[in-house]
């Protein structure tokens, strides 16, 4: 198979159409072999327009869905980046690749470890992968410039927002199946937030997040 080629068609006809027209963002997928993060055995699928097995009962998102949420993150060379949720570790390299440092954690003590050998196997220095729940926040190396949630969250901790520093922006799915909404929080001050909506879509669920409250009468 003809990796590059299909990095490039996945570009082209898929990213490129999903309004992902930031040159940086495109040349980081240009630049980070997304076979390369995948399972061997999906090798071949890695640019498909679909989300992945990773193992573990975990998925990768699909390439568009990964590119337009680094786009919105709108990553600069100094920001420091909490990830939530490692996976495979693609979308951890996409970010170091755009930011400063990178701060990912995994609940998953296998994905952590393959994650990590993938990103040393790629030259990426600049990222620390913790093993850890940070369903709900992980403030010890706050406050960050971008926060990406992997998976899915009923709602969304007031801990994560208040884990911006001001004008740090965060991303998120929020909701419940068949209905999430990808979001874009932005810390305004050292009290106000800014939220708006950004797109449909439905991914698998972040391990452990905090169900949508339940009235009873």
């Amino acid at each position: 198979m003809n990796f590059e080629q299909a990095r490039f068609n996945m570009i082209e006809q898929q990213i490129r159409t999903w309004d992902v027209l930031d040159q940086r963002v495109l040349t980081a997928l240009a630049n980070v072999r997304r076979e390369d993060f995948v399972p061997q055995r999906f090798r071949e699928l890695a640019f498909a327009d679909m989300s992945l097995p990773i193992g573990e009962g975990e998925f990768m998102m699909q390439p568009k869905v990964e590119a337009r949420l680094v786009q919105e993150l709108d990553l600069q060379p100094n920001d420091k980046v909490l990830e939530v949720g490692t996976g495979s570790g693609y979308l951890t390299a996409l970010m170091a690749s755009l930011a400063g440092y990178v701060y990912s954690v995994e609940i998953k003590p296998q994905l952590a470890e393959s994650a990590r050998a993938r990103l040393d196997a790629q030259g990426v220095s600049n990222v620390t992968i913790e093993v850890g729940d940070a369903s709900q926040g992980w403030p010890r190396h706050g406050p960050y410039d971008g926060i990406v949630i992997t998976g899915s969250v009923p709602t969304l901790a007031d801990s994560f927002k208040e884990s911006l520093a001001t004008g740090g922006r965060l991303v998120a799915i929020v909701g419940g199946p068949p209905v999430m909404e990808a979001v874009l929080v932005r810390r305004i001050d050292e009290t106000g937030w800014s939220t708006c909506s950004l797109f449909d879509c439905s991914i698998a669920p972040l391990v452990n997040a905090v169900p949508e409250p339940t009235f009873v009468f």
